[in-house]
């Protein structure tokens, strides 16, 4: 069992935690009442950004002190709107949030994971026709192998899962997200993943 912190109460948080907590882990889902991210981040080993991404770095900076010495997964796509509230823009071309967030808190192990699917496949993999990837970048091996076994809680196979390297391939993730609204104007919202045929 490991204690983990879940920032964003919206349905990728909601369902994160959920599942995780069906899993066996000591969940605790941060709302947005003062000190109440402070506190869930004080007491975790492992916190999951699953807020919107256009405000996660200045979000997490303000936890700067509590999330020294923390793995965060980092599950968001930083990116700008359209008119029909699909993304249209990254914030951070030539960059990633994962890379901004590193690069404001080097005490904290960042994993980038989970990015490149509509949320229901994150906790739920296998409900598709074909087997999805879940792809992993951060600097520190030990914390991506921990967020590996994570996943591996949530129903990801672990040949499901690639590890693409360090930090700076999350930009390459990221950047994924500009597929979504195209599919999502084609197919409606039905779930779906990026996948590496093989």
């Amino acid at each position: 069992m490991t204690t983990i912190a879940v920032l964003g109460n919206g349905r990728v948080g909601g369902s994160l935690a959920t599942a995780l907590t069906r899993a066996g882990h000591e969940v605790n889902v941060a709302d947005r009442t003062p000190g109440a991210a402070a506190d869930a981040v004080r007491a975790a080993r492992i916190v999951i950004n699953a807020t919107p991404g256009a405000g996660s770095l200045d979000r997490l900076v303000a936890l700067r002190e509590e999330l020294r010495d923390k793995i965060l997964v980092d599950v968001s796509n930083a990116t700008v709107d359209g008119p029909d509230g699909l993304p249209a823009h990254l914030i951070y071309p030539g960059s990633s949030l994962a890379e901004q967030l590193q690069e404001a808190l080097p005490e904290t192990r960042v994993v980038k994971t989970l990015n490149t699917m509509l949320f229901p496949v994150m906790t739920a993999p296998a409900t598709l026709t074909r087997a999805p990837d879940a792809f992993l970048s951060g600097d520190d091996p030990q914390a991506k192998q921990t967020v590996l076994d994570l996943l591996t809680d949530l129903g990801w196979h672990k040949d499901w899962i690639t590890d693409l390297g360090g930090i700076r391939t999350a930009r390459a993730t990221e950047a994924a997200v500009l597929f979504v609204p195209h599919v999502i104007r084609t197919t409606g919202f039905a779930p779906f993943a990026i996948s590496i045929a093989r």
